[in-house]
């Protein structure tokens, strides 16, 4: 057993479904002990602490917020959507790992989770190699076009070069990002960038584990010859050009366009596009749930 404090630990838990309350999900046990923030206490620990039910809401194997039962089924009918979702979400990201110089590809957002809706993008997060990201993009984004008339909407919204896989925020809601995106591809990568991330135990200490692929669906293996050969010709000086001809034509339309978010940054090693300001979106609901909690969600006494 760890030497957690209970009270600390309540909190945590607390602060851990909170979270998960923001995008109506409702949480496992297994769950609550891999994202709980900020402390590192033992299954047992948090087993412990769910099993009080004066303090929580437990529908099925689900625990929620106390009054916030009904996003159980919410949950659920997200994951027969995310269910049919996958298998493509997955094909697509193994053509994109298969492109020139693209070095990792994981899914990331709510399908990561399982936790998404009919019509809802594909997120994906990818590294590229150094002096590529750009070109890497253009050519994503022509695969997107042809899964655009298959009815899938791929996002590869968040794209660093292997020079720029320590990220530079550091927050909850990024640790969370890190944590729960699937690899597709690029295991070496992965395990790097989580390696140079090491902050993210500051936030998330109990989600060490690599996120299993879902539904039995397999990874990408390693580089192709195929992708080898391609990238041959795209090394040539002709080729550092059209690299720096796009990054500046792409930089300045997307600059332009995102210059109200805070969370969009643009440069020869990151491609990072969020033009809804969601995590910002994500702190202030997660600081509402939590005044909530403080306010209403104490322990109430079992009746005789």
């Amino acid at each position: 057993m760890l030497d957690v404090s209970p009270e600390n630990l309540l909190r945590s838990v607390f602060h851990t479904l909170a979270y998960a309350d923001v995008f109506d999900y409702p949480l496992t046990a297994p769950e609550v002990y891999r994202y709980l923030t900020s402390i590192q206490a033992s299954v047992e620990e948090v087993n412990q602490v769910l099993a009080d039910e004066t303090l929580f809401s437990r529908v099925d194997e689900y625990f929620t917020l106390r009054g916030r039962e009904q996003i159980v089924e919410t949950r659920k009918r997200r994951t027969e959507i995310a269910h049919r979702m996958w298998t493509k979400a997955a094909r697509y990201g193994r053509i994109i790992a298969r492109l020139p110089f693209v070095r990792m590809v994981a899914v990331t957002g709510s399908l990561a989770m399982n936790n998404t809706d009919e019509g809802k993008d594909v997120d994906y997060m990818i590294v590229t190699a150094p002096d590529r990201l750009w070109t890497c993009r253009a050519l994503v984004l022509l695969v997107a076009r042809f899964a655009k008339l298959e009815g899938v909407n791929l996002c590869p919204n968040y794209l660093v070069t292997t020079r720029a896989m320590e990220l530079q925020e550091h927050s909850l809601y990024i640790a969370h990002e890190l944590a729960q995106m699937i690899p597709l591809s690029g295991m070496e990568i992965y395990s790097e960038m989580r390696r140079l991330n090491g902050w993210m135990s500051d936030y998330l200490p109990n989600a060490l584990m690599v996120p299993e692929m879902p539904h039995g669906l397999k990874r990408a293996g390693k580089h192709s010859r195929i992708q080898r050969i391609l990238e041959v010709p795209l090394r040539l000086r002709v080729a550092n050009r059209l690299e720096q001809w796009e990054m500046k034509r792409k930089m300045e339309r997307l600059t332009r366009e995102q210059s109200s978010s805070y969370e969009s940054y643009f440069s020869a090693d990151v491609c990072k596009g969020h033009i809804d300001r969601h995590g910002e979106n994500v702190v202030t609901a997660l600081a509402v749930r939590l005044a909530t909690v403080s306010a209403s969600h104490q322990p109430v006494e079992r009746t005789p």
